[in-house]
């Protein structure tokens, strides 16, 4: 039976081994959003593109109030080296921790590890909110890089939704109907139907379909 977690689901706590020490993971980071991503080796080169593009843009995520932890089931000695030689060959220091999963442990309770990929695990991404909730899971190919700027949009699309009680729409902030625009909860009742069509408080295609400027 497949028991990874999903969407929706608290994180169970887990005691790690990483670069920075001893963590717990997600009590560590109660009250912060966390991304937590696997990458199938070190010393691999779309790996090390991978790091180095977090790392470029690690204020820009703890501006959002979010902390990265970098995982694969190297041992933590294989991480250290491969960290200096990012920081000694490219010139770019990685801040973040990186778990060292060398049993296989966390990215089994994760679903990190997929059988029909190999044994290594998958480019997996799990966003955990400041409550230790997940709110997004995503997975890569070893062969295809990830997006880092997907996810800092990612992050800032959860915080607005959430202080606004809105969703956002594909491509936010430039979706292709409206901009930057966020989109209104749908009526519930015909009343409320009746009054979307004639409000002046949102712009709307229907009654279904309204949005506004924030």
């Amino acid at each position: 039976m497949d028991e990874r977690i999903l969407i929706g689901d608290s994180v169970p706590e887990m005691k790690v081994k990483t670069t920075h020490g001893m963590k717990n993971i997600p009590g560590d980071y109660k009250g912060k959003w966390l991304i937590v991503f696997s990458h199938p080796a070190d010393f691999t080169p779309v790996c090390t593109t991978e790091f180095v593009a977090f790392a470029k843009r690690h204020d820009e995520f703890r501006k959002l109030n979010c902390e990265l932890v970098g995982l694969s089931i190297d041992q933590v000695f294989s991480h250290i080296k491969w960290t200096e030689w990012i920081k000694e060959n490219l010139k770019q220091e990685i801040q973040f921790p990186i778990i060292a999963d060398d049993m296989g442990e966390v990215s089994k309770k994760l679903g990190f590890i997929h059988p029909g990929k190999g044994t290594n695990t998958v480019r997996a991404v799990i966003m955990i909110d400041p409550r230790g909730v997940v709110r997004a899971i995503l997975y890569y190919p070893q062969e295809l890089g990830r997006n880092m700027d997907e996810f800092l949009r990612m992050l800032k699309g959860f915080q607005l939704a959430e202080k606004e009680g809105v969703a956002i729409p594909a491509n936010w902030p430039d979706n292709e109907l409206i901009k930057d625009h966020v989109i209104i909860p749908p009526a519930g009742t015909e009343a409320k139907a009746e009054e979307r069509r004639k409000t002046k408080e949102y712009e709307c295609f229907d009654w279904w379909f309204c949005h506004k400027k924030v």
